[in-house]
């Protein structure tokens, strides 16, 4: 993040570690070089755990990422309202360091997860610390349609 922006961050919980699992689970059983290496996992306001991976396209424009699959899911499943969402990324299968990481959301999912549960928990890494916000920090001054 950037030094000196104002952030408030939540505790991590029990469950919160359990997403991030969820989403680590979900990219180790489905990675594929160019095809799958982020994975997310979303709990819903009902305490269901949803978990999907983005898909590449060799067109860049036609893939989607793995917190809008996820989020679409979700509500294809009828849950419609989410408490915290992670996303993770597995490295490419030529990179030393092997770690899965938590990633932050893009622009476009940091709206789409706004637009679907304004309230909802984000999982990010700030540096070097796992910590949990909510998603209007990471999107401030939210375009709004005026009534």
């Amino acid at each position: 993040m950037k030094e000196g922006y104002p952030m408030e961050k939540y505790q991590l919980i029990e469950e919160d570690f359990e997403l991030i699992e969820a989403a680590k689970e979900k990219i180790i059983s489905l990675y594929e070089d160019d095809k799958h290496h982020v994975g997310a996992a979303i709990r819903t306001n009902s305490g269901k755990i949803v978990s999907a991976v983005h898909i590449e396209a060799y067109i860049g424009r036609v893939s989607v990422c793995a917190e809008a699959i996820t989020i679409g899911k979700a509500i294809s499943d009828g849950d419609k309202g989410f408490d915290t969402i992670v996303a993770v990324r597995h490295p490419y299968s030529d990179e030393v360091n092997r770690d899965i990481k938590v990633v932050s959301p893009c622009g476009m999912c940091r709206e789409l997860i706004f637009d679907y549960s304004p309230n909802c928990f984000v999982i990010i890494q700030d540096n070097d610390e796992i910590v949990k916000v909510k998603i209007h920090e990471l999107i401030p001054l939210k375009y709004k349609r005026e009534s």
